[in-house]
């Protein structure tokens, strides 16, 4: 690498000593260097910490004495880069060689845009998709559009979120939102910050040729009682903060009614108390979330029906994953 851009690539491990150098080696064979990279070691159990020599020279750690969560981690990392993107990666997440050149590309070939998504692909399955942006489908359920598909044509325009394992966004954006809401911790925090964005008036590209193989659920696990509790108790809270005006009481009785029939499916998994503890959870910070409404409503540059135009109204769009994404300053596909 022989040039560098004007991006800081943030990186927070969590029992990631497996996947962390394989990541760090695929960011070091770049076409394009970032001027930084910052990894957290984010309060990984002993023997499962990243340690100062896991990571080359040129590439700082950080070290918490606490797991911060992915939305707390990312934060504490954005507070001290230097550069004018910030290029968030999962430990578990290898970028091809042009990741940072096609990052970069982007921000010219779309300079209002604060925002971009890279496409994923499934680590070691080259044909499986693991993701082409985060839709939000108008029941309340967020979900990487995309996810376990074949791969066919590559989309490449507006989404309603990025997905934060391998996301690009401008630093004064990202901290004219206020970052992640910390409270989150973990899970639907990238759908949170994409949903505020969109509430400011601002685009979230989704890039065709910003590839990433990613792992997924490399911590946590894709059924565990951390992926429930915070992927339950965080859906709730994105739909509670960010749902404006009238569409939040047109949306309620469906967010109600599929809440209840994913409790009643927890039971199959032996989970259903775990779903009902999050809810109460979730409902007990009532509120502080509605008090975060508050202040992200008053702030709101776009109408609710605007809003809706970019949500998924299909009920099967849940069950086949399909792509929601439309020409850059369009609200519809």
């Amino acid at each position: 690498m022989t040039e560098t851009a004007n991006i800081t690539v943030l990186i927070v491990a969590y029992k990631s000593v497996g996947t962390l150098a394989g990541c760090l080696d695929a960011l070091r064979s770049q076409t394009r260097a970032p001027r930084e990279i910052l990894v957290l070691e984010n309060g990984s159990p002993d023997g499962q910490r990243v340690a100062a020599a896991d990571i080359p020279p040129g590439i700082r750690l950080i070290e918490s004495g606490e797991n911060l969560g992915f939305a707390g981690g990312n934060n504490l990392l954005a507070r001290s880069a230097q550069s004018e993107w910030l290029a968030l990666l999962n430990p578990d997440a290898y970028p091809h060689r042009d990741w940072i050149e096609q990052l970069e590309a982007a921000s010219r070939a779309y300079p209002d845009v604060p925002l971009f998504g890279s496409t994923q692909f499934a680590a070691g399955n080259e044909d499986v998709l693991d993701g082409t942006g985060d839709c939000y489908h108008a029941l309340g359920l967020a979900y990487r559009s995309g996810y376990g598909r074949k791969l066919n044509a590559i989309p490449e325009g507006e989404v309603f979120a990025a997905c934060g394992a391998a996301m690009f966004v401008r630093r004064d954006v990202f901290e004219a939102l206020g970052g992640f809401d910390d409270r989150f911790f973990c899970y639907n925090e990238d759908v949170d910050l994409g949903y505020r964005a969109r509430l400011r008036g601002w685009a979230v590209i989704q890039l065709a040729g910003a590839r990433v193989d990613h792992v997924g659920y490399g911590s946590s696990g894709r059924r565990s009682e951390f992926a429930t509790y915070y992927g339950v108790r965080n859906r709730l809270w994105v739909f509670l903060k960010n749902t404006p005006g009238w569409l939040f009481w047109a949306l309620l009785p469906g967010h109600v009614a599929v809440t209840l029939a994913l409790w009643i499916s927890a039971f199959r998994f032996g989970q259903g108390r775990l779903f009902a503890r999050a809810i109460a959870d979730g409902m007990s910070a009532r509120e502080k979330i509605l008090a975060s409404r508050v202040e992200i409503q008053a702030s709101r540059r776009v109408s609710a029906m605007r809003l809706a135009r970019m949500m998924n109204w299909n009920p099967f769009d849940l069950i086949t994953r399909r792509a929601k994404v439309w020409r850059v300053g369009k609200t519809r596909v």
